[in-house]
């Protein structure tokens, strides 16, 4: 999803020379297939938008994968990324980098300040190794190594896998399917208490842009929209959009994960960019993405 935004992005401004692979051509996790990319297309400019993610019972299941496959993705990329000297790399973290507990909105200056949602853990963990690596390259070596850190993601291309999907492309799917099947409720895991910030994919790659092009600092940078909404008010407003007429009910057996994570954004507001899509609008063009693309496969 974000690769794919990113690649849009560039493209709308004019950029031509552009270098992809998807998973299933290369396995970033395998180093001597990784290297033998670099060396062979010789890339420049580095967005390292590849990740194996998920929601939170994915997270929760695969806890190794989750833990392993980023940390072999990240450490491939960035090693190879020096060894040919690409001028400038981009690595995307995650907002669940920050502790359970930090005070909100979270600062950049709050990461390693206290323990991590055990949920996520393992994948937190990983992306806070990714953002080392570039504090470290840059340190040792003098390498142009950014990070950003971007909240919640949604968009065209999301995964909607009930199994392993974030929680509002999972909202669309269950929603949509109870629409169909004229299904008297849709279950909702947790309390639908829980806030969480939501950022378009489309916007996350206009910053990616924006910073691969005017940031050069050695902190990483939080992107998102600086808003948050709860889970109960998310679900409604996707019923909304979908146009169901059921009930909702939420199942408290379920975890809620971090009661809250909403980013500080000013350090990137202050750089000159932010956000241009709004939620509804945001979620309407998710939704026309989910029944053209995703339901027709």
């Amino acid at each position: 999803m974000v690769g794919s935004a990113i690649f849009r992005a560039l493209t709308k401004r004019g950029y031509s020379n552009l270098i992809t692979r998807s998973s299933k051509n290369l396995d970033l996790r395998n180093q001597d297939a990784v290297r033998q990319f670099f060396q062979d297309e010789n890339p420049e400019y580095v967005f390292l938008a590849a990740a194996k993610v998920g929601g939170i019972n994915a997270n929760n299941t695969y806890r190794a994968e989750f833990l392993y496959d980023n940390l072999m993705i990240e450490a491939n990329i960035i090693n190879s990324s020096y060894l040919n000297n690409v001028k400038k790399l981009l690595f995307l973290g995650s907002s669940c980098i920050y502790p359970k507990m930090a005070p909100q909105p979270l600062t950049e200056n709050s990461l390693l300040t206290g323990l991590l949602e055990e949920t996520n853990e393992p994948y937190a963990i990983a992306k806070i190794a990714g953002i080392k690596l570039c504090e470290a390259y840059r340190a040792q070596y003098g390498c142009n190594y950014i990070s950003a850190m971007p909240t919640n993601l949604y968009g065209a291309g999301d995964n909607y896998d009930l199994n392993t999907s974030h929680v509002l492309p999972a909202l669309i799917r269950k929603f949509h399917a109870a629409k169909e099947n004229n299904e008297p409720e849709v279950v909702i895991w947790g309390s639908g208490r829980p806030m969480r910030e939501f950022l378009h994919a489309d916007d996350a790659a206009d910053a990616c842009v924006f910073l691969m092009n005017n940031y050069d600092g050695e902190q990483f940078v939080n992107v998102g929209t600086g808003q948050d909404i709860t889970i109960a008010d998310l679900a409604y407003l996707i019923k909304e959009i979908v146009g169901y007429n059921g009930k909702m009910r939420y199942d408290s057996s379920k975890p809620d994960g971090t009661p809250r994570k909403l980013m500080d954004v000013s350090k990137l507001n202050n750089l000159g960019w932010k956000h241009s899509i709004n939620l509804k609008d945001g979620i309407k063009s998710a939704y026309a993405d989910f029944e053209e693309n995703f339901l027709l496969r």
